[in-house]
């Protein structure tokens, strides 16, 4: 038998102990998350800057429209190498606002921007994405395209002044069905509700040209929606009102997202709805919505496959959650895939939250949805289920089908929650088995009202460990 030298022995044992550390720390999803912090990409000002006062806003006048002082104003700091622009206290009303590179816009103490609710001030439409499915829409309130190192701060409010009789409204006529061109003259032709035309045009394949909306049938808009941008930050600002999602980037890299506060009762007020963005931190966020708290979405149907960039790497933490369809939900627009959630260290309360985590998809999405991350939640009171898995959401939808979503790797640790109407609720395929890989660990749920656990469908391996629904362990 060969002898080697005691020293040569001590060197190997200590790279076999290094590559064991580190496959240990690669299957930790937590010290991934760690992982995914450090490499993302931190926003940078240069020390200058520029009130929108200096370029002729005026305070208070809700007659003068602040939208070219503040538009001015961010391209001269973009033009001039970048810096803060300052929207100083008092109430400023304004239409579109259009965001520069390298620009931090920035609301201080008092500070309300009032958008105007003119539909004509949102045309021309620009590039944007509207439930998973490319156009040209209605101008978000505030919008950024291809831009780089851009900022929202600030301890003021935006208010996007939605309600029934303008933005709120519109959508139930103008998209959700049948409506006349001319809406004083009853002999005025029916035209197709605006977002029935946009499902046709993503099924059909459409050429984006073609997809164009005017402030006749324009889908209505978000309130922050940045468009393949990288390296973001939106901090402390509180958003309120918003005519459809508050925060929805697309296709964006290195974003975070910290002490925002949203009070949106709308339809289709989701809070923060990243979709097919990469690096993620969303956290001591307050969201009280009309819809889901956090919806992470990667297109709808042909759109998202044709794109096929799943959203990955996304850290939500420290966030309370009040009032929504769920608190931290994928899908369903998710014809993209997503891979790499970490949720920890929340808490969600109240008759009006329908769910805690959620999933849903169908065979007209499709996708792989994967590495699903979540510990230290705890929940007052929802109303349907802590966990909701749903592989059938939208059976009516007018779709290609044949695309089978899959969900695996999925697990809950330390959640508790005193009181829903089940504890979990899987629905499956009826013909493949496409949930597995669900843990639920360390759980305990209290005041379940019904089943347990409720399933429909096949549904594969699900494991609980440690895990009690009053009081009996599952």
């Amino acid at each position: 038998m060969k002898s080697y030298p005691k020293s040569l022995l001590l060197a190997a044992a200590i790279l076999i102990a290094a590559a064991c550390g580190q496959k240990d720390a690669a299957s930790d999803p937590w010290a991934q998350a760690d992982r995914i912090l450090a490499t993302m990409s931190q926003v940078h000002f240069p020390d200058r800057s520029i009130s929108i006062t200096e370029c002729g806003a005026v305070a208070g006048d809700s007659l003068q429209l602040a939208t070219d002082a503040i538009n001015n104003a961010i391209l001269a700091m973009n033009q001039a190498g970048g810096g803060t622009v300052i929207v100083p206290g008092g109430t400023y009303w304004t239409g579109p606002i259009t965001l520069k590179s390298n620009v931090n816009l920035h609301l201080e103490d008092g500070a309300v921007l009032k958008f105007s609710t003119d539909v004509k001030q949102y045309f021309p439409a620009v590039p944007s994405r509207w439930e998973g499915i490319d156009c040209n829409n209605t101008h978000p309130l505030i919008y950024a395209y291809g831009e780089t190192n851009i900022a929202l701060t600030g301890n003021g409010t935006i208010d996007g002044c939605a309600a029934n009789e303008n933005w709120w409204g519109r959508g139930r006529v103008t998209e959700r069905r049948p409506w006349q061109l001319d809406p004083t003259n009853p002999d005025s032709p029916m035209m197709e509700g605006s977002r029935v035309r946009l499902l046709a045009w993503g099924e059909s394949g459409a050429p984006l040209y073609e997809r164009t909306y005017t402030e006749v049938d324009g889908l209505r808009p978000q309130t922050i929606h940045f468009n393949r941008c990288t390296t973001v930050l939106i901090e402390g600002v509180t958003l309120l009102r918003s005519p459809f999602w508050v925060i929805h980037p697309l296709m964006c890299n290195d974003l975070t997202v910290r002490g925002v506060t949203i009070n949106n009762n709308g339809p289709n007020g989701d809070g923060c709805d990243p979709e097919s963005c990469k690096n993620v931190l969303i956290e001591k966020c307050v969201f009280n919505t009309g819809d889901d708290c956090i919806a992470i979405k990667s297109g709808r149907n042909e759109d998202g496959r044709k794109w096929g960039i799943p959203s990955e790497n996304i850290i939500v933490r420290d966030c309370q959650m009040a009032n929504g369809h769920g608190g931290v939900v994928i899908g369903s627009e998710i014809s993209g895939g997503y891979r790499g959630l970490y949720v920890e260290n929340c808490k969600m309360d109240s008759p009006n939250l329908d769910r805690v985590i959620r999933i849903k998809t169908s065979t007209a999405r499709g996708g792989v949805i994967e590495g699903i991350h979540v510990r230290n939640v705890e929940v007052g009171q929802c109303r349907e289920a802590v966990l909701r898995i749903n592989l059938k959401y939208e059976q009516n939808e007018v779709a290609k089908r044949g695309f089978i979503p899959e969900v695996r790797d999925v697990t809950l640790e330390n959640v508790t929650c005193k009181k829903s109407t089940y504890g979990v609720r899987f629905d499956g395929l009826d013909d493949q088995t496409k949930i597995n890989g669900i843990t639920l660990r360390n759980c305990t749920f209290e005041g379940v009202q019904r089943e347990p656990v409720l399933q429909s469908g096949l549904v594969g391996e699900v494991r609980f460990e440690n895990t009690t629904v009053n009081g009996k362990a599952l």
